[in-house]
């Protein structure tokens, strides 16, 4: 299994990148957000990758991130979502963006990507809305963690000290909803009313609480 690629650039096409290893070149197939931060041929460039494999193919698909590929993961979970229709869903919304359409039921938003059809969006928010929390929280890990003992504050809204590993949780989930959009304060006070202990479930009953009313 190929899990990343490092190197130079040496060419960028429409589609993929070729990137030399030291004597190997790999050809990796991204989106056109990816191609767009790509440097110019002969800059050091990274990429985590997802390797496709069948009978008569092998193809790298690369990602910028961790949280790119295991979105890009669960993506291709769903029927006749395959690699290229992942990489031009994460292409057009980018991370952020697919969260938040999961979050929101958007099949609309999904549906603007590429290739991607009514039915395939729609199968898309039915298939992935329960699994995405699991997703952004291991994506929010980038944040600073917070130390046990500390009082996260948000909007001068502070939730009580909390054990480290809740607190890690809490920063995880905190992080992901502002991501979405969310008011660092309301998404505290939603998260301090939740009961689960670990991100997702702090994030999935966040989002049933801030779901509108009606």
């Amino acid at each position: 299994m190929i899990g990343k690629v490092s190197g130079r650039l040496d060419y960028r096409a429409t589609d993929h990148v070729l990137i030399d290893t030291g004597g190997v070149g790999y050809i990796v197939h991204c989106s056109e957000r990816t191609l767009a931060a790509m440097p110019a041929p002969g800059g050091a460039v990274a990429l985590y990758t997802d390797l496709l494999v069948r009978e008569d193919l092998m193809q790298l698909y690369g990602l910028r991130t961790l949280a790119e590929r295991e979105w890009h993961r669960l993506l291709m979970t769903v029927q006749g979502v395959g690699a290229k229709a992942a990489l031009a869903i994460l292409g057009a919304l980018g991370t952020e963006g697919v969260a938040r359409a999961l979050s929101l039921g958007d099949a609309a938003a999904i549906r603007a990507a590429p290739g991607v059809g009514p039915k395939i969006a729609q199968r898309v928010i039915l298939e992935l809305k329960a699994k995405a929390p699991v997703v952004m929280a291991m994506g929010a890990h980038g944040a600073a963690p917070v130390t046990g003992g500390e009082v996260i504050e948000a909007a001068g809204a502070p939730m009580a000290p909390v054990a480290a590993g809740d607190a890690q949780a809490q920063a995880d989930a905190l992080s992901a909803l502002v991501n979405l959009g969310y008011g660092a304060g309301e998404a505290a006070a939603a998260i301090a009313g939740v009961g689960a202990v670990d991100a997702a479930g702090m994030i999935r009953g966040a989002l049933r609480a801030l779901a509108p009313k009606g």
